[in-house]
């Protein structure tokens, strides 16, 4: 058994020096190919489809991001074909090859499930060792999962660079120990707690990758909404782009923009849309539920009510889920917990000229592709990343956030033979 991939608690600084060490020893020892990580990587996502895990919030989104048929296509985009197997590249006269940066240490947010994993994936595909500090309340599932990486990599070849520290956020000598330790760093979350990793000591030559945090929202022509024949099956995208990850993830539509026509009564739609947040309850129910989270989803639907007459909400007796409906350009505040601001607006290039680079990923659902690509222009110069179709807001490749996720953590070392 690999005791590695075991979460390690620790104590001082010096565990985490020695820790990096042993880390970085490993993966200079072992050199590991991306076409043998993603052999483990697929045993390993057909490992994950357990019923004791299957109710993990966002473990879909992770089996499929662990496929061949995945990652293969990020691998050659970032990198081109000869990267799958280590070769070296022709680059005129002179050759290139990536090689790791040695151990990437990871800083993941503590509001989604797989993202210590998630992290990691991208820095191992690069043949990196990881250092991965997982916040205590995702330490069970992380471990969980990982278990399953264990009984299909027997070999130790990925176990074996992968080490799970332990340590409260607040002790930043360890935080400062693990910065000095790595060649490279994998941040995640909110503001605040980006800021504080990004201020600790790293060595002068580590890449550092930053996802911070960013909120999402969702647009539908009239056309497309009014459209009483298509309308229950884009109402139950929109449901499940709500219900993964229970809201928290970036790419978590927090804002509904309808686009307004004359004679196109929103009525039919919402019903719909209020059936298929009824049916994905009954699905994937909320199992619990924590007490701050409550009180924020009653407090927003009381404030909305409150805010304008003309507003409505239709939600259920329990904050299973929230609709707030109303009119307007505005960038409602985020509340999550599958509550979902829905406004009619005159005009959707104009609520989405006003985005800033806050927004990470815009649904869509349109009928006209010319209205849709003028769209994406704009809300390309407005600082949006991704731009998708409703239902697979959460499915994503790179680049993420706009950056690659890979290339970031190798070094493209360039080869001029002597003999030229």
């Amino acid at each position: 058994m690999n005791d590695l991939m075991l979460a390690q608690e620790v104590s001082s600084p010096q565990e985490i020096t020695c820790a990096a060490q042993r880390v970085r020893e490993c993966a200079r020892r072992k050199e590991v190919t991306p076409q043998a990580v993603l052999d483990i990587f697929e045993r390993w996502a057909a490992a994950l489809d357990q019923r004791a895990l299957r109710e993990t919030p966002g473990l879909p989104f992770l089996r499929l991001w662990l496929r061949r048929g995945t990652l293969e296509p990020v691998l050659l985009r970032e990198f081109g074909p000869e990267f799958s197997n280590g070769d070296w590249r022709t680059d005129g006269r002179a050759r290139l090859r990536a090689f790791p940066l040695g151990v990437v240490g990871h800083w993941p947010a503590g509001n989604i499930e797989i993202q210590p994993v998630l992290s990691l994936t991208c820095a191992l595909l690069g043949g990196n060792g990881c250092l991965v500090r997982v916040p205590t309340g995702l330490l069970e599932i992380t471990e969980q999962i990982l278990e399953r990486l264990r009984e299909v990599d027997r070999a130790g070849l990925l176990t074996e660079r992968i080490l799970v520290l332990s340590f409260d956020h607040s002790r930043t000598d360890l935080q400062a120990a693990m910065a000095r330790g790595v060649d490279g760093a994998m941040i995640w979350g909110g503001a605040e707690a980006v800021s504080n990793v990004r201020d600790l000591p790293f060595p002068h030559w580590a890449r550092v990758q930053v996802f911070g945090p960013r909120l999402s929202v969702a647009a539908m022509d009239a056309a497309t909404w009014s459209d009483s024949s298509e309308r229950p099956l884009w109402c139950k995208r929109i449901a499940r782009d709500v219900w993964q990850f229970d809201q928290r993830a970036c790419s978590s539509p927090q804002a509904l923009f309808l686009e307004s026509r004359v004679g196109c009564d929103p009525v039919g739609f919402v019903e719909d849309l209020q059936q298929a947040l009824q049916e994905e309850n009954r699905q994937h129910p909320r199992t619990k539920i924590e007490p701050s989270l409550t009180s924020m989803i009653c407090l927003a639907r009381a404030s909305w009510l409150l805010k304008d007459p003309e507003n409505k909400a239709l939600f259920p007796h329990s904050p299973d889920w929230t609709l707030l409906l109303g009119s307007g350009a505005g960038m409602p505040s985020p509340t999550q917990g599958r509550t979902l601001s829905v406004l009619l607006v005159d005009d959707l290039s104009e609520v989405i000229s006003k985005f800033d680079g806050s927004v990470q990923t815009l649904g869509l659902a349109m009928k006209s592709a010319q209205a849709e690509g003028e769209l994406a222009q704009v809300a390309g110069r407005s600082g949006v990343d991704r731009i998708v179709k409703l239902g697979r807001m959460h499915l994503f490749s790179s680049p993420w956030d706009g950056a690659d996720l890979i290339r970031p953590m190798v070094r493209l070392v360039r080869h001029m033979p002597s003999q030229e």
